[in-house]
């Protein structure tokens, strides 16, 4: 089984790519809004750590966006709670997925998190800053300050580009995404 990891900046369509594969996706980001709707547990531990923001069962984007807002420590006490569920979540969908030729790993902190190994192939999708923005303002419950906490924790896209061994722009038109996504295949495949 061959990992691909899906990498670039917050908004330039990495899930959507990520999807185009036509291979099974773990998406950290659903398993993060699962965790905050389903997990009484994880509500348990960060209503203790955040009693003043997390109240609600399920817990709603509201609590946690302004938990973050009022001191960007709260997403790293957020982070302690939720990280280790991800991860428990992520190595079950590779056990699960480990006769499959290809898996595809849409995972925000990839890198930062040192969860890639050697071996894994990274696919860094570039897209041009202004798209970006456009597409980000359009999201439901867009923060721009919550979006600049969240870069910070990303390192630069640069670097990010560096340590990739292929490069999707995306144009965001579904042919030359799918186009990109199939030559990718073939050279893997070789």
């Amino acid at each position: 089984m061959i990992k691909i990891g899906i990498i670039g900046d917050i908004g330039s369509g990495k899930s959507y790519i990520a999807k185009q594969f036509g291979y099974p996706v773990f998406n950290a980001d659903n398993e993060v809004q699962n965790l905050y709707k389903k997990n009484k547990k994880c509500f348990k531990k960060l209503n203790k750590i955040l009693p003043n923001y997390i109240i609600s069962y399920p817990i709603k984007k509201e609590e946690i966006l302004k938990a973050i807002l009022s001191n960007n420590r709260n997403l790293k006490k957020i982070g302690k709670v939720i990280h280790p569920e991800v991860s428990l979540r992520m190595n079950k969908f590779i056990k699960n997925n480990k006769k499959k030729k290809f898996i595809i790993l849409d995972v925000p902190l990839l890198i930062e998190n040192k969860i890639n190994k050697k071996k894994d192939i990274l696919v860094f999708i570039d897209a041009k800053k202004k798209e970006i923005n456009k597409r980000l303002k359009k999201r439901i419950g867009y923060n721009k300050k919550i979006i600049r906490i969240l870069k910070k924790l990303q390192l630069p896209v640069e670097f990010k580009r560096k340590k990739s061994q292929f490069i999707i722009k995306n144009n965001f038109k579904t042919n030359s995404i799918k186009k990109n996504v199939k030559m990718i295949l073939k050279k893997i495949n070789i």
